[in-house]
């Protein structure tokens, strides 16, 4: 199956779904990554090696197919939706995606949110087109540092359903490509923490009788 994760910046498919992402690899399954914002100048402390930064990331992962756009970081909302949408939409034609996972539309990170919008209108498009492929599968996952911080009471905030078993192997190959991001773990109790991390993958472990899990937000599937 082609899984194809949408984030808005480097690091994020580690920080939400990196254990995952090397399961679904080592089980045999296609796995790409989009990334909305590639430079994410805007960020603190950001590495001036982001490329070779991903690069070793994505290399721990597995992941070999990478698509980049270079839209304005924490400036993505002043972007024409449209442009957004068929950047996303042209990944998943040349992809031939059956599984799209993106972030949560209420986490505090405005291009999560823009992404999300995004990545939602483009799986729209393509389940009305007639492609040699169907989409099966849209999923939220959980971004720690923003997923979290979902402050508008008003919205539906990230409601687990889905639960990956990723056990300790699979929680180590994730720090390790967190680490290899310069500048995005933190000292505990951040959230981006080393102990952050584990206790989250053992909580939604504990959750779903899982040996350390991630946790994902099933949108729509089809069999």
């Amino acid at each position: 199956m082609n899984y194809l994760f949408v984030v808005a910046h480097p690091d994020d498919e580690s920080d939400a779904a990196g254990g995952t992402i090397h399961k679904l690899i080592k089980e045999g399954n296609n796995v790409a990554i989009a990334i909305m914002s590639s430079k994410a100048a805007a960020r603190a402390n950001l590495s001036d090696t982001l490329l070779n930064d991903e690069n070793e990331a994505m290399e721990i992962l597995g992941v070999k197919t990478v698509y980049h756009a270079d839209f304005p970081n924490m400036e993505m909302n002043v972007i024409p939706h449209l442009q957004l949408v068929q950047f996303i939409e042209s990944c998943i034609d040349r992809f031939h995606a059956e599984a799209i996972i993106t972030h949560h539309p209420t986490d505090t990170n405005n291009d999560h949110v823009i992404t999300s919008y995004a990545a939602q209108a483009a799986c729209r498009y393509f389940q009305r087109k007639v492609v040699p492929y169907q989409l099966k599968l849209f999923m939220y996952m959980e971004t720690p540092s923003a997923t979290e911080w979902s402050l508008d009471s008003t919205c539906h905030r990230f409601t687990p359903n889905r639960f990956v078993e990723i056990g300790k192997e699979g929680l180590e190959v994730k720090i390790r490509a967190l680490k290899a991001y310069k500048g995005v773990m933190r000292p505990y109790p951040h959230p981006r923490s080393i102990e952050a991390f584990r206790g989250l993958a053992a909580f939604r472990g504990c959750q779903s009788g899982l040996n350390y899990a991630e946790a994902f937000e099933v949108v729509f599937e089809a069999n």
